[in-house]
């Protein structure tokens, strides 16, 4: 097979002091005695209060008291199974909270979330002596979904009136919106299909729908991410002192973009167009006429700063560095405080002046590897073909320590491969774990490659998954694998992979329907059959079993548990919320009856992955398995 391959970035830190000093999990993993030590650390603050930086603040207790007298008053049920004022529909879309202040305070929106209607999923806490059962509410694809309606609570009244959202109850009330005069209240309605979006407004003082600004439909799916942002800066009668006009982040041409709207609901213009993403709007000069953003529009794997006039469309780049900026706008609007990274830099910290773009340097964080005097392996980002012959992926590939070119060395495929992920970038290390640093060490090749499916390259690379999980991006991984077999230094009979939750689930395919191929995989808290998979999540890219049934077959594992040849360990939290144990067991049924034969390890009390110092012999156990292995 002919690859096209362009190799963009390498690294490689060596230190002739130091050859048999060797880094270990508890250096690497996070949870380990010694992680703090090597992981980058910024002496600067992390956020602005006026033109000072501070540590990130809490909410105070004050405000946690009052929001709880509030959510309480409001509780009128008293039902465990009908909450208030908590994030909702599984954290999708965005959604990270249940509780919306208006922008003058005198109001507060909350999610009522009823769950009523959805069944007791059983976990079970085996730690007392008596094990007990902890029932949560599971709602799995095709199955009965919570009901969800928005409340706003006035502190005048200290009433609340409940925004008429209509039927059917199962739809998803995402993105909350307050207009800046607190008089209404916009939401992104999507039906539970997710193909059709409605931005609706809403009256506070009587709950009514005033108005349908757009629609979005997509035969696929649409996903709404982020709220409105209003603009007070471009008013269309100067006398009115509400804003009129905000921005709204859509995919509607392939890529995310920044949309300006009139609050009637006309589109006035799209502000930024291109084959990139616009990852994050940072923030609005005090003007309002000026905003800044984060995209990545020079390649997919960086991510810079830009600086957008909202009447010109002039755009100025912030950030002229390699590598994923994150940036913060003082509350004055005359700075940016830059933290970056590249393959080659763990960490600088640059002020920048909005107005012409000067920057000065607050910080650089040495390299904490070389600064203690060990040998870090050579990392390389590049690019190969998809298996449609012309789509470039990005591959981050980690060379074993003491490189030497005349050897054969094992490889082991690290895999994530699902939507709203991006393993590969020009981070530092390239976006490289730990445990790639250690395995590398241990003289194996670890490889990374971000297929089809993922994020931050438009909407049409990732959802190509839709109703047919599994199929382009375990077709990419093997794009992957064959430029592996390619490189003289790699012993192809010697090929391992591993990865957690959709990786758990790429890595059971990729052993299963290639066994002749990887000889050990590791899956981490897998789904088995996507019919135990959550709704908003498992419905969005495979739509119902009635509706897909030849996609949910194909990508039930269960169905290609008799092609398993090769070692292959999966490892499961007991009590696992997000990807239900369940998922495998029926795997582990399924190998019994194929006379197939998996290895298996559970870890009690943990739920969809080990944190803590658990988190360490995880990886010790994953390490001691390739090794005995492969």
């Amino acid at each position: 097979m002919k690859h096209h391959l362009a190799v963009i970035f390498s690294m490689i830190v060596l230190s002739a002091t130091a050859q048999s000093k060797q880094l270990t999990l508890e250096d690497l993993i996070p949870g380990g005695v010694n992680y703090s030590q090597f992981a980058p650390k910024a002496d600067i603050p992390d956020e602005w209060r006026g033109e000072k930086l501070s540590r990130k603040s809490t909410l105070s207790p004050e405000r946690i008291e009052r929001e709880k007298a509030i959510l309480d008053a409001v509780d009128v049920e008293k039902n465990p199974h009908i909450v208030y004022g908590e994030a909702v529909h599984r954290n999708e879309f965005g959604i990270t909270t249940g509780k919306f202040w208006s922008p003058k305070g005198n109001f507060l929106a909350f999610y009522r979330m009823d769950e009523t209607m959805v069944g007791d999923y059983p976990l079970v806490a085996v730690a007392a002596r008596e094990a007990q059962l902890k029932n949560i509410k599971y709602p799995m694809a095709g199955m009965t979904a919570h009901e969800v309606t928005i409340g706003i609570y006035s502190l005048a009244t200290q009433k609340v009136i409940y925004l008429k959202t209509g039927e059917p109850k199962d739809h998803y009330l995402t993105n909350i919106s307050w207009e800046p005069s607190e008089k209404f209240i916009y939401i992104a309605e999507l039906n539970r299909e997710q193909n059709h979006l409605q931005w609706n407004k809403y009256d506070i003082a009587t709950g009514e729908k005033v108005q349908t600004l757009f629609e979005e439909k997509d035969e696929r799916y649409v996903e709404p991410q982020t709220p409105l942002l209003f603009v007070g800066g471009l008013r269309v009668k100067p006398a009115m002192t509400e804003p009129q006009q905000f921005i709204v982040q859509s995919r509607r041409d392939g890529y995310n973009h920044l949309y300006l709207y009139n609050t009637d609901g006309t589109l006035l213009k799209q502000l930024t167009t291109g084959d990139w993403d616009v990852k994050e709007v940072v923030g609005l000069m005090k003007d309002e006429k000026t905003l800044f953003y984060v995209s990545n529009e020079l390649t997919p794997t960086e991510f810079q700063a830009y600086k957008l006039d909202l009447t010109t469309g002039k755009k100025t780049q912030m950030t002229t560095a390699q590598g994923v900026h994150n940036v913060a706008l003082s509350a004055t609007d005359k700075y940016l405080v830059d933290r970056y990274s590249n393959l080659q830099t763990p960490l600088n910290i640059d002020l920048i002046a909005t107005a012409n773009g000067k920057s000065e340097r607050l910080q650089t964080v040495e390299n904490p590897y070389e600064k203690a005097g060990y040998t870090m392996p050579e990392i390389t980002i590049g690019t190969l073909h998809a298996a449609d012959g012309h789509t470039d992926l990005y591959y981050r590939l980690t060379k074993p320590q003491h490189f030497d070119p005349a050897k054969k060395y094992p490889v082991i495929i690290y895999v994530y491969g699902g939507p709203h992920s991006q393993l590969v970038t020009n981070n530092w290390l390239g976006g490289a774990r730990g445990w790639d640093i250690y395995m590398a060490q241990k003289g194996y090749v670890v490889f990374t490659l971000d297929n089809r499916g993922t994020s931050n390259r438009g909407f049409a690379f990732e959802s190509i998954i839709h109703r047919q999980l599994g199929k382009h991006e375990v077709a990419d991984q093997m794009c992957g694998v064959d430029f592996l077999k390619s490189l003289p230094y790699v012993d192809a009979n010697r090929i391992g992979v591993f990865g957690w939750s959709y990786g758990g689930f790429m890595t059971t395919n990729l052993m299963l329907r290639h066994p002749d191929v990887f000889k050990v995989g590791v899956a981490g808290g897998p789904v088995i059959d996507w019919k135990y998979y959550e709704i908003m999540y498992g419905e969005r890219y495979m739509d119902t079993q009635d509706e897909n049934q030849d996609g949910y077959n194909y990508a039930n594992m269960n169905n290609l548990a008799g092609n398993l040849k090769g070692h292959f360990l999966i490892i499961h939290g007991d009590e696992d919320p997000t990807v239900v144990w369940q998922n495998s067991l029926t795997f582990l049924k399924a190998c019994i009856d194929a006379r197939t034969y998996p290895d298996y390890f559970v870890y009690p009390g943990h739920g969809h992955n080990m944190h803590g110092v658990d988190r360490v012999h995880l990886h010790e156990k994953i390490t001691r398995y390739f090794e005995n292995f492969l």
